[in-house]
Formats: structure tokens, sequence, C-alpha cells
């Protein structure tokens, strides 16, 4: 099988090589599946680069999930043979890979494999954010910055879903009107416009309830400044490089809570709640609340190209490969 892979840690225009490999051999309670679609990441970018939490070891074939149909299954695997599903794996990127039970899920009837490639990660960390972390209440005001990207629409989406007034970021037109299709009320150009006035505009001065921060940097910094009191910060990510700090006198004086969410510790401490979200999740898809908004779906050879339109930020929503 065809397989990119990775020798050495850098740059992925030069470590990413596309190779030959044996078929991946399956046992106990994996599924072996052929990939039809795998989903693009921005930590696929710093798995390669050698600069994610986790450090994978060389040489690896990237990519952390996909969707496809099963082609072998271990003795213990209640998957069969033909099922459609998705998965989150190490792998992804590859004409076939391990598909681990605890990660592995079928899909429902109408949904494309382009949508379930887009579908697991992003929605599974924004509802755990939003449900289980920070408690969204219905009414609550919602600030979800890098509102255009793959963890953002899904905020959006979810948060419209639960009855939350939302406010999204991003840095174009294009992307705000993707925000605007995704159910978001106020749109703000973070390059032409202060957030801060203008949540605060919004809210008679109140500032957001919750803040989705996928961004970190100068953002979480200047969002202390439009949160409400008793308000949540939610910390999904860094993906302006710098994380940031943060004075706790600031938390203290406003009541307010940090929160982080690392979504795949929760496979190790509780992963009953990431069953039961992943059923709640495809009922508000087959309801029509929420759907992956797709920027493009590009062939299997032109994965570095897909992941520069992630690097220079030239993508919305989610970016898939087509494998087969």
């Amino acid at each position: 099988m065809q397989a990119w892979t990775v020798h050495k840690f850098g740059n992925y225009r030069e470590q990413l090589v596309l190779e030959e490999h044996g078929r991946p051999e399956v046992a106990g309670s994996d599924a072996l599946i052929k990939v039809k679609t795998s989903g693009i990441n921005f930590f696929d970018l710093l798995t390669i680069a050698g600069k994610y939490q986790v450090k994978a070891p060389l040489p690896f074939v990237p990519g952390g999930e996909a969707a496809g149909e099963v082609v072998a299954s271990g003795d213990s695997c209640p998957l069969q043979v033909g099922e459609r599903v998705m998965t989150s794996n190490a792998g992804a990127f590859a004409e076939y890979m391990i598909a681990p039970q605890n990660a592995t899920y079928r899909l429902p009837e109408k949904m494309s494999y382009e949508d379930a490639a887009a579908f697991q990660l992003i929605y599974q960390t924004s509802y755990f954010a939003l449900v289980h972390r920070a408690g969204l209440k219905k009414g609550e005001i919602l600030l979800v910055h890098g509102g255009a990207g793959g963890v953002g629409t899904a905020a959006i989406q979810i948060g419209k879903a639960l009855g939350a007034k939302v406010i999204a970021t991003a840095g174009s037109s294009e992307k705000l009107e993707v925000c605007r299709q995704c159910g978001a009320e106020l749109l703000i150009n973070y390059k032409a416009e202060d957030f801060v006035d203008k949540v605060n505009e919004f809210t008679d001065g109140n500032g957001a309830d919750v803040v989705y921060d996928p961004v970190g940097g100068d953002v979480f910094d200047r969002s202390i400044k439009c949160i409400a009191w008793e308000g949540r910060i939610l910390v999904i990510g860094f993906t302006s490089g710098r994380i940031p700090e943060i004075r706790t006198n600031k938390i203290l004086l406003k009541n307010i809570s940090v929160v982080g969410l690392w979504w795949g510790n929760y496979r190790l401490h509780n992963p009953q709640l990431i069953e039961d979200t992943q059923e709640r999740l495809y009922q508000m898809y087959n309801e029509g609340e929420i759907k992956p908004m797709i920027h493009s779906a590009m062939d299997f050879i032109e994965l570095p190209a897909a992941l520069e339109l992630l690097e220079n930020r030239k993508s919305y929503g989610k970016v898939v490969i087509k494998v087969v």
C-alpha cells in the first residue's frame, strides 16, 4: 500500500515522502480499514515537525482521523467486513490503517465519507469543551475565536444548537460568511476591528459568558477584557504559536474560570463519555443541527498542498484528502 511517511522531524515540504508499505496486520479488538478519506488537522503540521505534545516514534505515517470500509477485523472486534466507519488513530495518511475499537464508530446511513473524515475530532472537541467543561447554557453569550477553522465552525454550530448567542471572529469577509452560515449572530473581522470593543458593545458591557479560544497568545490576553463576571475561557490550543499566561488576580477579581481541554485524555480517564458524546453528535447531525464545513476535498497525492492551505490559513472548516 502507499503511505505518506516521515523519517525525520521537520518541515512537511521536506520530510513527507510517499512510500510503499506492507498492509498493517490486525489482531484483537482492532479493525483494518481501507481508507476512503482522511481529515487534516493543525496538529498534523506540529506532529511532522516534532513539535506536538507527544512525539511519534520515527519513522511514522502521519494523520489522525479517517473514514473508510472495514476489510478485516481481529478475533474480538465487533466490526464486520464491509461496514463503513470513522476512526481517530495515527497513520491516517495511507491507503490502509488500523482502527482501534475504542476510537472507531459506524457511520450514520446518510453520512458521506467526506463528512465522516471531518467529523470526529472537531465535534468531539467542541462538544466536550462547551458542554462538559464550560457548561454552556441556553441564552448565554459564546465568543468563538478562529470561528472559520475546524473546531471553530463546530463550536459555532454546537453553540447555536444549545441555544447560545454566538459571536465569531475571523480574518476575512469570506471566513466571516462561513461563520454566519454556521450560525454566528455577530461577526468580527479581527484584522479590521477591535473584538474587545465589539463584544462589550454587543453585550452592553457585560462581556461573553464563554470564550472558546483555540488561538492563544494575544487573543487570550485580550479576551480577559471582554469576558463576563463568572465567565469561562476555554483553552483549546495555541495556533498563534504563543502559550499565554495570566495573573491570577484577574481570575479572582472577575470570578472567572480558565478551563483547559485536551480531549484525547478522556480516552484514558473517561472513555464512556466519548461514546455517549458520539451518539449525541450523531443525533445532532441527523437532525441537521451540525454538519462539517468542507473547504476542499483534495487527491491523496496533493497532501503537501493541503497542509500548505492550513499552514497559510487559506482554508476554512476542514480540508479532506480523497485516498481512493
